[in-house]
């Protein structure tokens, strides 16, 4: 057996924001031929590190050798003439130039496949010539794949690629991946999913506060070793579905259309109820019409037809503030958690404020009520921050959501929608949010839960319906439900007969 020849070494490389040290005297190999898994808690500096060898960061010591030979990456352009490509967790395109057009900014004379041999390759369908503001967040991450695998990057980084995609977009872009690696290309995958590891990666680098703790051959590995070299402790990976007295019905979903700005039907007679002290999922693949459902419920969306009650009161095509008016005891925790959930330029005490101060008395805010709220909230939810005056923007992803939902739990609501509350977290970050969820559904609370994984869905939700194409088509009891059941369900596919329906 040969030895692999090394693409990348990293030599000592650390980097400092201010007193925090994001990369402490790291070093890391990365081989022709393989598929390198980065893994790491929130905040342990993977995004840092690679952000160095892509030329976003400069290292503040060490080194970066490419085929053996010392470089210097300046910036993203060095980089690029490098054959190193990277796609960001956060987009980079321009809002106004179409998708061929980004991804053939920059691109220059060493460009590898057209955009529409990859899009074939991957079996992507995505409008070529359509506008980015008019993306989905999807559409979106397609576009910043395709612009990286066009410029036939000898070493690829994917920093969570897989986080907006359906289940069949990963599998195409896990064979483009598979058919690089053997081309003798270098990728490195930065992921949260433990599966997704042991189905790609060749070998897996763990990085813990800063420091790489070690690498391991995938085929050596398991979820569990993994996890407890992430966290620096054993961590139990099964989520519970805690028992709870389901109570009365408190939300009705009848017969609910949405339909887009664009005239397309996003929701079509959507039908189902929430029961208090349960938890609800939504499934369904990418773009079903599970954005469309929250907003539609939170009134963030026009209805078009049908109605919602909640504890028996209208209150379809009434908005936020209409809600809270009436007396309806509703939190909604977006997919976006600093473009609708919170303000990142704001602390975690302003934060609080904004969804109370309207009904504080006086001309004048209660700071000092806020901050005590925020100390006990920090301190609860075990959430990571240097103080209380740091905006939240720059704590790391598992603490923004802690916050986000640690401020609506505090609101102390009937019903609770959650859409994709782990998105991008860690292992550790996401098993708390699912305890945080198992606790509200014990004090009665509805959880409305959307997700992805259809593991947790089955191991976390008492009913799951399922959406596909704006419609419900199939609420199954979790017991007795199935991955392999709800993917037909997901795809629209039906059997004669039905299915487990509660």
């Amino acid at each position: 057996m040969t030895e692999p020849t090394t693409a990348i070494s990293l030599r000592g490389l650390t980097k400092a924001f201010g007193p925090v040290v994001a990369n402490d005297r790291i070093d890391l190999d990365v081989h022709r031929g393989e598929i390198l898994a980065l893994l790491g808690e929130n905040g342990s500096g993977k995004t840092t590190l690679m952000n160095m060898l892509s030329g976003i960061y400069q290292p503040d010591a060490g080194s970066i050798l490419i085929h053996g030979k010392p470089v210097s990456i300046r910036s993203p352009k060095d980089a690029i003439d490098l054959g190193i490509g990277m796609i960001h967790q956060h987009f980079k395109l321009v809002d106004l130039f179409s998708a061929r057009e980004n991804i053939l900014l920059g691109q220059g004379a060493k460009g590898g496949l057209s955009p529409d041999q990859v899009c074939a390759r991957l079996g992507l369908k995505v409008d070529l010539d359509k506008k980015v503001y008019n993306m989905s967040v999807s559409e979106k991450q397609t576009v910043e794949i395709l612009k990286v695998l066009t410029r036939g990057a000898d070493v690829l980084i994917l920093d969570e690629p897989t986080a907006v995609l359906t289940p069949q977009e990963i599998e195409a872009l896990f064979d483009i991946l598979r058919v690089m690696k053997q081309e003798g290309r270098a990728i490195v995958i930065i992921t949260h999913k433990l599966e997704e590891v042991m189905d790609i990666s060749d070998r897996v680098a763990v990085l813990h506060k800063g420091k790489n703790v070690g690498a391991i051959d995938t085929a050596q590995a398991d979820r569990f070793v993994l996890t407890e070299m992430m966290v620096g402790r054993r961590v139990d990976l099964d989520i519970q579905r805690v028992p709870a007295r389901v109570g009365d019905t408190i939300l009705d979903v009848h017969q609910l259309c949405v339909t887009g700005s664009d005239g397309h039907q996003e929701l079509q007679n959507v039908s189902f109820t929430l029961r208090a002290g349960e938890i609800l999922g939504i499934a369904g693949v990418a773009g079903s019409g599970q954005k469309a459902l929250c907003e539609a419920i939170a009134g963030l969306q026009e209805v078009s037809g049908g109605s919602i009650l909640l504890d028996g009161k209208r209150i379809d095509g009434l908005s936020p503030r209409e809600i809270i008016q009436r007396g309806v005891s509703l939190a909604f925790i977006p997919e976006d958690r600093l473009g609708m959930g919170l303000v990142g330029s704001m602390n975690i005490p302003d934060n609080l404020l904004l969804k109370s101060y309207r009904d504080q008395d006086g001309a004048f805010l209660s700071r000092k009520e806020a901050r005590e709220q925020a100390r006990e909230m920090v301190q609860r939810l075990d959430i990571a921050t240097p103080n209380l005056t740091i905006p939240v923007r720059k704590l790391s992803g598992g603490n923004v959501q802690k916050v986000l939902l640690g401020r609506e739990i505090n609101l102390s609501p009937r019903v609770l929608i959650t859409a994709y509350p782990v998105r991008g977290l860690d292992i550790g970050a996401s098993m708390r949010i699912y305890d945080m969820l198992n606790e509200q559904k014990q004090k009665g609370v509805g959880v409305l839960f959307i997700g992805e994984d259809l593991d947790v869905l089955l191991s976390l939700c008492d009913r799951i319906a399922v959406l596909s194409s704006g419609r419900v088509r199939a609420i199954v009891d979790s017991r007795f439900a199935t991955k392999q059941l709800l993917g037909m369900k997901m795809t629209g596919l039906t059997t004669d007969k039905e299915d487990a329906y509660a």
